[in-house]
């Protein structure tokens, strides 16, 4: 069991040292493939059967309809991404993540929106590589 702290957060990380820092790698990947708008970086992320709950929206099935759901509107821009676990849990080709996210996004009109919230992701390890099979998601409020 590894534990640390990241902005005052407690991170606790249980399984193979090398297997959770493969979900880091993959974690930072997502974020930046969101930044670079590289959406079928994103929707590769995912397994082939992977599902996402986002909020307000029915679950989200399978590679097409999950690139679709992450593919911004022309003139969207997200100029930041980052995703804090506090949980990582490895169970044998099994994972469970959990945390914090934030963000920015430049609307068309130029303005500047600041977004946070938590999720839940569950990864498959499919062909030797950690993947999303389960994303959740939902805004924190201030």
């Amino acid at each position: 069991m590894l534990a640390n702290s990241f902005n005052g957060r407690a991170q606790t990380f249980v399984g193979d040292k090398q297997e959770i820092e493969s979900i880091l790698k993959n974690i930072k990947k997502f974020s930046s493939s969101y930044m670079n708008a590289d959406y079928e970086a994103i929707a590769r992320a995912y397994t082939p059967d992977a599902k996402i709950l986002p909020p307000g929206a029915d679950i989200i099935v399978g590679y097409a309809a999950i690139k679709k759901r992450w593919t911004l509107p022309e003139g969207i821009k997200i100029l930041l991404h980052k995703v804090n676990p506090t949980e990582i849990t490895i169970v044998n080709n099994i994972a469970y993540d959990l945390g914090y996210y934030n963000g920015k996004t430049q609307r068309k009109d130029g303005s500047v929106v600041e977004w946070k919230g938590k999720y839940l992701i569950v990864w498959k390890k499919v062909e030797g590589e950690w993947k999303i099979y389960a994303d959740a998601w939902n805004d924190i409020n201030d």
